[in-house]
């Protein structure tokens, strides 16, 4: 195997703990397992010789391709790649069954059911697994006609067929092959095990449909809470179970993409793990499936950001840090995985994520807000927990820190923090006053007003006439399109008018939308990036509440069209159109989620001889 598929060439089947990345070819390229955040199985995106994959694909005689199209099963997170050639159709469906328990577990299991419709195909399967990361050796044991183990340092994976796939050991990697007809099914199962816990048993067709069944079963009844009837049912569904997948469902805790690595430019070093949970992220991401009317995901993440806060256990003493692993855990050391090239030689590969470290106030602002949300604190404790965090953010607010953006070119007085400490103080004087809660509101509504009037004067630059992106520039932040949404502003207000004018003139290109520009105000990095798909869709929810409908809903139309064959977006789009950075990326979903429920919103006021443009 050579070379790497493009980035946005990838479903993604996961069983709530963990995930896998699947080429429209039929290999899996990333699995990392037994959890999100655990070292790799199969990681040929991030080196396609040492990674290791599982491909699972047609074969045609006379080195001939077949036409290969991939979708998800509808409102599911089935994943169907099917191959199409003279000679016949085929198809593999790829998933994983998802484990609503409560429990982690070591054990998981990923099954890929071949079947053909029409004429006859021959499949071939080639399994090279590459354990932590392609750094640790491993060995293979046949242990049937049908199954093999692959031993790691610490973990097993299983492979079992049915008929008719004969299995060929090849050193310690696996090739296997298999022709079959029109109506004729065969399967692949791939049970990664990290606990010692045995060979799997025999496998059963019957079992195995029964198994896909069931998988669909679970997402056409989670779905089936949503509260969305708006004008785009399809791609908000594939959002929310994109959302969903992301999220670790012991803790309740959602990552912030699958993957780790993946460049924000080609050949560049904008490359990071993104298997943890931001508080920021999480934060927006369960507003957004809150707004769905997905009640226990929301109520599930504000139970693990309770703990954090009542844990206290942040490296650096403060009350929160910026991302946990997914169990909570605050310690989130990075490495460089120098064996390993980079997605089409883009290094350095990192694991971990040095930017845990960092000061960035506003992740107090994304907490508070999603605690107020639902009004439940978690009891006398709980609120005793917050009621602290916001008299320390009273003590030390005022002070430059890293930014959303979590740069590596020093510390500013950043607009949008010093937005969202307003957010946390504000939200937590509506809360102590709607429940009687005993706080220091006096001081809380004091600190408030400072840090607006502070915006106010040295956050808002004459000349551009638009707020910017720290105090000392005149650089534009597309983070601040937030701005209306948690309240500070009106959307009509003229100076928010006026920096929406200035962004769309600096940070905007054909509906595209750039972070800031890092020529102008450097993030202490080399190379570009590209356009960044959460401010994309922002922007969009921005014009809507601004009363720019037709100029928003066109935006919307267009950011539609950079989604992936399946609707799965990363996190950036390159110049030419390319889906770059992390994959899938919760930002980018959420913020889809958003603006089509403000989008709707507006339209329908429109429709009903409300306001438009």
């Amino acid at each position: 195997m050579s070379g790497y598929p493009a980035i946005a060439d990838h479903g993604m089947v996961g069983d709530l703990q963990t995930a896998a990345l699947v080429s429209s070819d039929g290999t899996i390229d990333w699995w990392c397992t037994p959890r999100f955040d655990s070292p790799s199985v199969f990681a040929s995106l991030l080196d396609s010789e040492r990674g290791g994959y599982c491909r699972l694909s047609a074969h045609l005689p006379g080195g001939q391709e077949p036409v290969v199209r991939q979708l998800y099963l509808s409102d599911t997170a089935v994943l169907v790649t099917r191959f199409m050639a003279p000679g016949g159709v085929g198809e593999v469906a790829d998933f994983m069954t998802p484990l609503t328990d409560a429990t982690p577990t070591d054990r998981h299991r990923l099954v890929r059911l071949v079947r053909v419709v029409r004429g006859s195909l021959d499949f071939r399967l080639t399994c090279r697994p590459r354990f932590d990361y392609g750094r640790a050796p491993h060995s293979l044991e046949r242990t049937g006609e049908a199954a093999v183990v692959f031993h790691g340092p610490d973990s097993d994976l299983h492979l079992q067929v049915t008929d008719p796939f004969v299995l060929h050991p090849d050193d310690d990697d696996l090739t296997a092959r298999c022709t079959l007809a029109a109506g004729q099914t065969a399967a692949v199962v791939l049970t990664s095990d990290a606990g010692g816990g045995g060979a799997p048993g025999p496998l059963s067709p019957d079992d195995i449909w029964a198994e896909l069944e069931a998988c669909r079963a679970f997402w056409h009844g989670w779905l089936r809470s949503s509260t969305y009837r708006g004008r785009w049912r399809d791609i908000v569904n594939r959002s929310a179970i994109t959302l969903k997948l992301l999220t670790y469902a012991p803790t309740g805790a959602p990552i912030a993409a699958a993957t780790m690595g993946l460049p924000e430019q080609i050949g560049g070093e904008r490359n990071w793990d993104y298997r943890y949970t931001w508080i920021r992220d999480s934060s927006l991401a369960v507003s957004a499936l809150s707004d769905l009317g997905f009640t226990d995901e929301a109520a599930a993440f504000r139970r693990w950001l309770r703990e954090r806060l009542d844990a206290g256990g942040a490296t650096s003493g403060d009350p929160l840090q910026i991302m946990y692993r997914i169990d909570g855990d605050p310690h989130l050391t990075e490495e460089v995985l120098d064996h390993l090239e980079g997605y089409e030689g883009s290094a350095p590969v990192r694991a971990g994520n040095a930017a845990a470290d960092q000061i960035q106030l506003d992740i107090y602002g994304e907490a508070a807000d999603a605690l107020a949300e639902a009004g439940e604190m978690g009891g006398i404790r709980g609120w005793k927990a917050f009621a602290g965090m916001l008299d320390w953010l009273a003590d030390h607010w005022d002070r430059p820190d890293e930014g959303i953006w979590e740069t590596r070119g020093g510390q500013q007085d950043f607009t949008y923090s010093r937005l969202m400490t307003w957010v946390a103080f504000d939200r937590g004087i509506r809360l102590a006053t709607a429940y009687s809660r005993p706080a220091d509101t006096a001081r809380w509504t004091q600190e408030r007003d400072t840090v607006f009037r502070q915006i106010i004067e040295h956050g808002w630059n004459d000349q551009r006439q638009a707020f910017v992106q720290h105090y000392a520039t005149d650089v534009l932040d597309a983070s601040l399109l937030l701005m209306p949404r948690v309240g500070f502003l009106s959307p009509t207000d003229p100076a928010w008018l006026s920096t929406l004018d200035a962004m769309e003139h600096e940070l905007v290109s054909d509906s595209l939308v750039y972070r800031y520009n890092p020529e102008a105000s450097p993030d202490g990095l080399r190379g570009s990036e590209g356009t960044f798909n959460l401010c994309s869709f922002l922007y969009v929810e921005a014009l809507a509440h601004s009363g720019r409908l037709h100029q928003a809903r066109y935006a919307f139309d267009k950011m539609l069209t950079y989604a992936n064959h399946v609707g799965l977006f990363a996190e950036e789009i390159g110049p030419s159109g390319e889906q770059i950075g992390n994959f899938p990326q919760a930002f980018t979903h959420l913020a889809l989620v958003a603006a089509a429920i403000a989008l709707d919103e507006h339209l329908d006021k429109a429709e009903r001889g409300g306001a438009g443009e």
